[in-house]
């Protein structure tokens, strides 16, 4: 699979920046299981050394010049996946420079090496935070109007990458994701953030009572059950699709672009109630206000992705929850590392 998806390529190994991350690590096993070759960078400030099990580690900052252009001339890359980022839109709007420093100037230092040694394939990960407030199902052609730092840094670096396509011939998919969720249905990886901030992390978290009970913002939207609904998608699906996007730009292509999502919509209550099933306990909650800026409902049009890519994700919500649980309820404390 790998020598036939590489032909022609000077490098065969994958760069994985970000992949002791939750979304990276869990794509670099998949990767692994396919026959690709891993080689894993991460800084490790958030992300966790024991999830970067499915590859070659390199402990580094893809900001930092001479570590990369050492791991382009050592490693054989033909492709990189690009994960590494800040992504809490609250903190975005605290601390902007963060944001923009992190994710914009280190990801433009990441591809000025990649364009150093003649690495041409990019797979970059974005969001639905790109498109700002709408309650439509949300397709590529849309305009993209963000609202906050974090989602005007993901639309520079899609911005430069059409202007690196036409400069220099840069294969890049962009993927943008709308609410990763669940775990490895094996139980070898998981989901780990400090602080947490998903919301089936959190509802599991507070089930087990491992964490703070949870608060529901808003039950008055204009929804089936007053509460917000989001368009929840499983780790895995997520990995399909990067590996799909992947093999679609190691034959040209140019720049393209993919919402991910699995076209429904799931409320906040619905949540609770896959939580229950899962695991048969009550979520603890209240009903708190709104929050600012939140819309109703966000929802993918994933058409072109299924189209173009053949991709169709696999995982319902009770499917994502239940095998979120299995992994929340046996690591209370997460890996467990220094920094819990």
């Amino acid at each position: 699979m790998q020598d036939q998806a590489f032909a022609g390529l000077k490098g065969r190994s994958v760069l994985v920046v970000g992949g002791a991350g939750y979304i990276g690590s869990h794509v670099s096993k998949q990767l692994a299981a396919r026959g690709y070759d891993a080689v894993i960078l991460d800084d490790l400030s958030t992300g966790h050394r024991e999830a970067a099990r499915f590859g070659t580690f390199i402990e580094g900052d893809c900001g930092d010049p001479a570590v990369m252009d050492r791991v382009f001339r050592e490693h054989g890359i033909g492709v990189v996946m690009h994960f590494a980022a800040r992504a809490m839109v609250g903190e975005s709007m605290e601390n902007p420079i963060l944001y923009y420093e992190t994710n914009v100037a280190k990801t433009l230092l990441l591809l000025a090496a990649m364009l150093r040694a003649d690495v041409k394939h990019f797979v970059f990960s974005s969001t639905c935070a790109t498109f700002g407030e709408t309650d439509k199902p949300i397709r590529e052609d849309m305009p993209q109007a963000p609202v906050n730092p974090y989602g005007r840094g993901k639309l520079m670096v899609e911005t430069a990458l059409r202007d690196l396509q036409s400069a220099h011939g840069m294969n890049s998919a962009v993927l943008r994701y709308f609410n990763a969720a669940g775990t490895d249905p094996e139980g070898e990886l998981g989901e780990d953030h400090a602080p947490e901030t998903h919301l089936i992390a959190r509802a599991l978290a507070a089930a087990f009572g491992h964490g703070a009970n949870l608060t529901v913002f808003g039950k008055d939207y204009p929804t089936p059950d007053g509460s917000g609904m989001r368009d929840y998608v499983h780790v895995n699906d997520l990995g399909d699709a990067h590996i799909q996007a992947m093999e679609k730009i190691l034959t040209g292509g140019g720049f393209q672009d993919f919402n991910l999502g699995t076209g429904h919509g799931s409320s906040v209550f619905e949540v609770l109630a896959a939580v229950k099933r899962a695991t048969g306990r009550e979520v603890p909650h209240a009903v708190g206000p709104r929050r600012a800026g939140d819309p109703p409902r966000l929802v993918a049009d994933s058409a072109r992705a299924r189209s173009v890519l053949g991709w169709k994700p696999r995982f319902d919500l009770d499917a994502i929850v239940k095998t979120a649980a299995a992994w929340h309820g046996k690591h209370p404390n997460g890996y467990g590392d220094k920094k819990k």
